[in-house]
């Protein structure tokens, strides 16, 4: 079941072809959860998982097959639900942002990539007990696609 929410509003108005414009570091989204008592308790210096949809992916560039990712043909051919893509067949997309403050049903957060507009499904809280018990492992190849994701606008 999804939660149908109001879309979120940031400083990141567009997607930029592979990527997305994103918001400074230290700028705020704010999440608008108007109507629905999904944001009751104090989330203090905490953070959530917002769980958003990729609206704006026009069904013909849906991928259900392998890719490499962001096109590079030096990272392999891998399929669409081992990478974290916005042409997916759900067109569901995921982040965990840092809470910055809640004002009534509106959330702040800082470093949620989605762009202005999207409509977000869902909120949960990000708790350790669910991260991974272990040590997260991952390919070579996404350390390098990763490393200046966050800087891009910064």
């Amino acid at each position: 079941m999804t939660m149908p929410l109001p879309p979120r509003h940031s400083p990141s108005p567009s997607s930029l072809g592979n990527h997305l414009a994103m918001p400074k570091p230290d700028s705020s989204t704010k999440v608008r959860v108007d109507g629905h008592e999904v944001v009751t308790y104090s989330y203090g210096d905490g953070h959530a998982e917002v769980l958003f949809l990729f609206d704006q992916v026009d069904p013909s560039e849906i991928v259900t097959g392998a890719r490499h990712p962001r096109n590079n043909p030096e990272w392999p051919a891998i399929g669409i639900f081992a990478q974290r893509g916005k042409n997916r067949p759900n067109r569901i997309g995921s982040t965990i942002c840092r809470i910055l403050r809640r004002e009534g049903r509106r959330l702040f957060v800082a470093e949620l990539d989605a762009i202005d507009g999207t409509p977000v499904l869902d909120i949960k809280p990000v708790m350790a007990e669910f991260l991974p018990r272990e040590e997260v492992r991952q390919p070579s190849w996404s350390r390098e696609l990763m490393s200046r994701y966050w800087k891009q606008l910064a």
